[in-house]
């Protein structure tokens, strides 16, 4: 087993099979201690986090994979904190998707004049880039195929694989009662296939969760909500 990336939230390590495994860290994204699934910063650690979402993980990917969509999982190990996937490849040096139900975080920060904090939106889709010198800037789907990082066809495929999947998870913790505001997400190319595929993690520390009072969820008690 041989370490090709140390990132933010997890470590990254090439298998004999040719799949990588993934280590979750207690490491969450943030400003100033406060955490924030759209920072692009090491913000706090929260003893326990790894292994809550990687657990939040497992149980969406195998929602995901029992509606026939294809991700890179393979199988979690909740013991060790780990998850094996198929090998895929980033667009450009990585892209995030963020999935939007409620104007709020950095969206109603640069919107903030045209709309309401909170107000309602219709899973509205935006892509970053991965680029933490640059804070991370949004970019259109014509700027992605100009700049040659994702074709007009394959920005349409992720656009819409990313309402499904993100639909799944609002309905699902709807069946809580709890409310998803957004969600960030990470696709990549099947290194076999070519197809985009969801990759990453699907986790309390990549969504904004409410609940019916308006209360902001925490990463742990979101994982502790979702699977006790």
């Amino acid at each position: 087993m041989q370490e090709v990336y140390n990132g933010k939230t997890k470590t990254v390590f090439k298998l004999e099979n040719s799949n990588y495994l993934l280590k979750f860290k207690d490491d969450v994204t943030g400003v100033d201690g406060v955490f924030d699934p759209g920072a692009n910063t090491i913000g706090l650690s929260i003893e326990g986090a790894g292994k809550a979402g990687l657990a939040m993980s497992e149980y969406f990917f195998e929602k995901i994979r029992k509606e026939g969509i294809i991700t890179h999982f393979v199988v979690a190990n909740l013991n060790e904190s780990t998850m094996e996937v198929r090998p895929a490849k980033v667009f450009g040096n990585g892209l995030e998707v963020i999935c939007r139900y409620r104007a709020v975080g950095s969206f109603y920060k640069r919107y903030g004049a045209y709309i309401a904090e909170g107000t309602e939106l219709p899973a509205f889709v935006e892509v970053t880039l991965k680029d933490d010198g640059r804070e991370d800037p949004p970019i259109t789907r014509d700027a992605l195929d100009c700049l040659g990082i994702l074709s007009t066809e394959m920005y349409d495929d992720l656009k819409a694989k990313t309402r499904k999947i993100c639909n799944i998870i609002k309905q699902d913790l709807a069946s809580k009662n709890l409310e998803l505001y957004d969600i960030k997400l990470e696709f990549g190319a099947d290194e076999a296939t070519g197809e985009v595929i969801l990759i990453d993690e699907i986790s309390g520390g990549n969504m904004r969760v409410y609940n019916k009072d308006g209360n902001y969820i925490e990463p742990l008690e979101l994982s502790k909500l979702i699977l006790d």
